[in-house]
């Protein structure tokens, strides 16, 4: 995974060309833009972290911030707001930010949240590909298998072939072919195993 950047959007020249200066001395990849616009129109769900002024014109940082949570862009934020008080961040953190942060503030504590946001990006990216792969596997299976698989999720306790094939009116040995083929397609070997894939894929 390419290194994380920090993306910087403050409709204040100052502000921007200050922050993206000490973060950089600190050794993070910046991208700064002027406004929340600017930012959608180029940002390519890269990796890293948002760090996002409230108070800007046209489209506002919490307005930012549902648009991305609408169009499920994942990207943690972190608000830096000079105008902002107890609801705004209130909503902002229930909506799933990283922190407010009340200018001026200091700059370790940007960091310190910059490297959470580093790190909650990275989980979140991480459970996505392990949902994709888990998801591909089970696209692999037939109809007929998926609708034992589901039974042996659904049933973890009961998944002896004799009931499965009473359950869905098939042949024991029809089970145990099937049976083995799941297992072979999922790559997994036991029902314990087939019930924490499907969590992945069902979270």
């Amino acid at each position: 995974m390419d290194s994380p950047t920090v993306f910087l959007v403050d409709d204040e020249e100052d502000v921007r060309s200050t922050l993206s200066r000490a973060l950089k001395k600190r050794g993070f990849q910046v991208q700064s833009f002027e406004s929340a616009r600017a930012f959608l129109d180029q940002y390519q769900d890269d990796h890293g972290c948002l760090v996002l002024d409230y108070g800007m014109p046209d489209i506002n940082g919490l307005e930012l911030q549902s648009l991305m949570n609408e169009t499920k862009l994942t990207l943690p934020i972190i608000f830096i707001s000079g105008h902002g008080g107890i609801p705004e961040s209130v909503q902002a953190m229930k909506a799933g930010a990283v922190d407010f942060l009340e200018k001026p503030f200091r700059q370790g504590d940007l960091v310190a949240c910059i490297q959470t946001a580093f790190d909650r990006d990275l989980e979140t990216r991480e459970a996505a590909l392990a949902q994709n792969a888990a998801k591909a596997r089970f696209d692999r299976l037939t109809s007929r298998e998926r609708e034992i698989a589901v039974f042996m999720m659904e049933n973890p306790s009961n998944t002896a072939s004799k009931e499965i094939g009473r359950a869905l009116d098939i042949s024991p040995r029809t089970v145990d072919h099937h049976r083995a083929r799941i297992l072979e397609k999922l790559e997994i070997g036991s029902v314990i195993e087939l019930v924490e894939l499907s969590q992945i894929v069902r979270p």
